[in-house]
This record gives structure tokens, C-alpha cells and sequence, in this order.
């Protein structure tokens, strides 16, 4: 039997409340990495601090193109490394917390990974130097594990029916929060209460935002976990699955059955790998893209950066909250590739504005559709024994993707140009493309409140 209608949505609840909060928090720093490793930079102009030399490794890394790279983007391309750092801990981080959450439920799994995220913060309120700036990042990569935690949460409370619609709750969640996060973490920063870290009131709210939603998640969440709760959940109609070791009572069984998979788990990991290592690189390259428009012009391309990444957010969050929860997963992941093929294409020769913005609309589609849609496929591939660690694999190869995908698009950006690296990345799309028509599949979906 189902999760009856109203426990699932008071659980779903607090689950979007609590994510809200965390990426709200999450995307503050944002907008400021610019300023803040300039800061840093000042801070300790000495040619042996450790901020300066691995500028100096930068350097080394820069001279190896034919082409130079002016040093303005010596800040922007540091902060993309950090980010790669960023993305390379969770994905050693999000199976380990996967496998937790399986043994000892969601719950204990989310409260560990909050005490390591307000850690987080609480050095980085504390960060008057570059040093402890970069331990607070180290430590919220490792364990930052709210978003793979909330899309187990959401595959627990929902039978297969509402697991697109709810995966598209989580992903709206993510859009909402990079609408409005970043400006609002920029306006903040721009209140100084401590001298020695002007960046202090934007941290400390952000600290604030998380220890609100710790103390939230602790009071208010229940346990989810099939095999830890009393929560009515989904039961196998097959009778012969009791034989198998699948107890009907819901309790956990003491032999997993085996599971029939409609795509193998290790071919979504590819295909969410694949995905990300282009896409995150068309990501991070838009700030040099758009530098290119105000060349000589006294305009200021981070205010087309923050116009463009706006208008990509407040699109992305409409379409989760209307079609996409609507649609298939395979779908959604389906009109993604085509849309983020498109996009590649596009920017390759763009040279106006409307041009920009089109191929802003294009990845907003894609933001909104293909990892979202990944994630409910992932989730019907997965027995409610081991979907921490399905999904944390899922996740884990996305995040390799992530910390890869910057580093290698903007070496091929710098090497041979922008149309040349635009067009790559459109092939590279193109093949996911044909791996996610040819190979995935849509997975059998009952109809809300039939047995699974």
C-alpha cells in the first residue's frame, strides 16, 4: 500500500523547505569568488603564500597555449579550479554517504552531513586568510550530501507514479535557489561587520540559514527508510517475492531479491558522466563568452553574467514546475540532450545578443530536464535496500564530470578558440544524444496506487 497522501506531503514538506535553505546558503558564495581570492591575493601579497603559488601554477598551466590569456582571468580561472576540487570531493564523498544512509537511514545520513556543512561555513566566517578559506571548501565538498539524500527522501515517500513529479520538486528546488541565492549573497556582501573579512555578514547568514535548517530537518523529518520506519510504503504483488526473501509486511528482506533492470545502473552513471562533462564546461566558459561582447567597451560583462544566469533560473524553475514534473523521466532527459546539442551549436557562432539569450533559453531547458530526469531513472533501478547507494554512484559520476568538464573545455577554449570548442562539445552532445535514444529506456509506470 502507498504512503498515505497526507504523511507523503508533509514529509515532501519539509524535504523542499529544507533543501530550499541549504541551496539558498550553498549559492551565496557564488558571485564572490572574484572578490574573494582577490581579497585573499591582498591579503598576503608574499610570492611564497599558498594563494600565490598556485597562481604561479596557473601561470604555468596558461603559458603552455598558443595563444595569451589575459591575466584578468587569472581570478575567474581559479575559481573554476575550486570548484573542480568543489565537485572531485563529492564525488568521492556521495557513495560513502549513500552506503550510510542505507545502514543507518536517511535521517542520521542528512544530520551528518549537516554538521559537516555548518563546519563548513563556520570557517569560512572565520576565513581571514586564504588557508582557511580552502579548508572550509574541502570540508563542505566531503560532506556535502543534502541533494543525493533528497532524492532518495523522494523516492522513498513516492510509489513510481509521482517519482517524476517529486524528482521535479527537488530540481525546482535547485532553479529557485540559483535565481535569487547569488544576488542575494552579492547584496550581502556588500554589509561589512568584521574588518579583518568584509566577507563575514554573507557567511554568516549563510551559517545562520544552516543551522536553521539543521535544527528544522532534526525536529521535523522522520525517518524514510523503508527498513527503518513504519511508514506504509510500496508492496511487491508478485507472492513468489515473499519466497525470495521480500517479507510483505514491509519489514526489510533477509535475502535482497534480484532486481531486473530496464537501464543498468551503470549505464545511467555513463550517460550522467557523459552529460556533465561538456555541459559543466559550456557552464563555466559563458564568463569568457561573454567578455567577448564588451571588448572594448566599458560595459560590464558580470552584469550580462548575472542577466543571463537569472533569466536561465527563473525558466528552469518554471518549467520543473509545470511540464517537466508532468512528463516521463525519459523524456525530460531526451528534450535536455537535443536542447543542450543546440545550444553548443548555437554558441559556437553567436555574435549578438538575441543570439546569447537563445542559447540561454536552450540551457535552461536542459538545466531544468536531464538531471532531474536521470535521477527518477536512477531511482527505478535501485531495491529500497540499497537506492543511498544507487543514487550515490549516480552522483558521484555526474560530480566527476563536474570537476573534469571546466578543466578540459576551457583548455580546448584557449587552445584552438571558441567556435572549434563549442563545435566539439556539440559532438561530444551529439553522442550522448545517441546513446540516450538508442540505449535507455522508459521504465514500466503503474498507475498511482497500484502495487509495485
Amino acid at each position: 500500500m502507498a504512503l498515505p497522501a497526507d504523511q507523503r506531503k508533509s514529509i515532501l514538506k519539509v524535504l523542499m523547505t529544507s533543501l530550499l535553505l541549504d541551496l539558498i546558503s550553498f549559492t551565496f558564495i557564488l558571485p564572490l569568488f572574484p572578490s574573494l581570492l582577490t581579497f585573499y591575493r591582498n591579503q598576503d601579497p608574499s610570492p611564497s603564500s599558498l594563494l600565490n603559488r598556485v597562481f604561479h601554477y596557473l601561470n604555468a598551466y596558461k603559458n603552455v597555449f598558443a595563444k595569451p590569456i589575459d591575466s584578468r582571468y587569472d581570478i575567474v580561472l581559479l575559481g573554476g579550479a575550486l570548484g573542480s576540487l568543489f565537485s572531485f570531493l563529492q564525488a568521492l564523498a556521495a557513495p560513502f554517504i549513500g552506503r550510510l544512509s542505507d545502514k543507518y537511514g536517511r535521517r542520521t545520513a542528512l544530520l551528518c552531513s549537516m554538521l559537516g556543512n555548518t563546519l563548513s561555513v563556520a570557517l569560512w566566517v572565520a576565513a581571514t586568510d586564504f588557508r582557511t578559506f580552502l579548508a572550509s571548501r574541502i570540508v563542505g565538498g566531503l560532506s556535502e550530501g543534502n541533494v543525493q539524500l533528497a532524492n532518495a527522501i523522494a523516492t522513498d515517500i513516492s510509489d513510481p507514479s509521482q517519482r517524476g513529479s517529486t524528482m521535479a520538486l527537488v530540481g525546482a528546488c535547485f532553479s529557485i535557489a540559483f535565481t535569487f541565492g547569488p544576488a542575494l549573497g552579492a547584496a550581502l556582501s556588500n554589509i561589512t561587520t568584521v574588518a579583518q573579512n568584509p566577507f563575514a555578514t554573507t557567511a554568516g547568514v549563510s551559517l545562520f540559514l544552516i543551522v536553521v535548517e539543521s535544527l528544522y530537518i532534526y525536529l521535523r523529518l522522520p525517518e524514510t527508510h523503508p527498513r527503518l520506519t513504519r511508514l506504509q510504503h510500496a508492496q511487491p504483488t508478485d507472492p513468489s517475492s515473499v519466497n525470495k526473501g521480500q517479507k510483505m509486511d514491509g519489514e526489510a528482506a533477509t535475502t535482497p531479491s534480484h532486481k531486473e533492470h530496464t537501464n543498468n545502473p551503470a549505464l545511467l552513471n555513463l550517460v550522467h558522466f557523459l552529460f556533465l562533462l561538456p555541459f559543466s564546461g559550456l557552464e563555466f566558459s559563458l564568463p569568457f563568452l561573454t567578455a567577448t561582447f564588451y571588448v572594448g567597451s566599458q560595459a560590464s560583462p558580470s552584469a550580462l553574467n548575472g542577466r543571463l544566469l537569472s533569466m536561465m533560473g527563473l525558466i528552469a524553475s518554471l518549467l520543473q514546475g509545470t511540464v517537466v514534473r508532468r512528463l516521463p523521466p525519459l523524456v525530460t532527459v531526451r528534450a535536455g540532450v537535443v536542447a543542450c546539442t543546440v545550444s553548443f551549436f548555437l554558441l559556437a557562432r553567436v555574435s549578438s545578443l538575441p543570439g546569447l539569450y537563445s542559447a540561454g533559453a536552450l540551457l535552461a531547458i536542459t538545466s531544468a530536464t536531464v538531471v532531474t530526469g536521470l535521477n527518477s531513472l536512477g531511482s527505478f533501478e535501485a531495491q529500497e535496500g540499497e537506492r543511498g547507494a544507487v543514487l550515490g554512484r549516480l552522483r558521484s559520476w555526474g560530480q566527476v564530470g563536474r570537476a573534469a568538464g571546466p578543466l578540459l573545455f576551457c583548455s580546448v577554449f584557449w587552445w584552438v578558440g571558441r567556435e572549434i570548442a563549442y563545435t566539439t562539445g556539440g559532438v561530444v552532445m551529439l553522442t550522448v544524444c545517441v546513446v540516450v535514444f538508442t540505449t535507455l529506456k522508459s521504465p514500466p509506470i503503474p498507475p498511482a496506487g497500484q502495487k509495485t
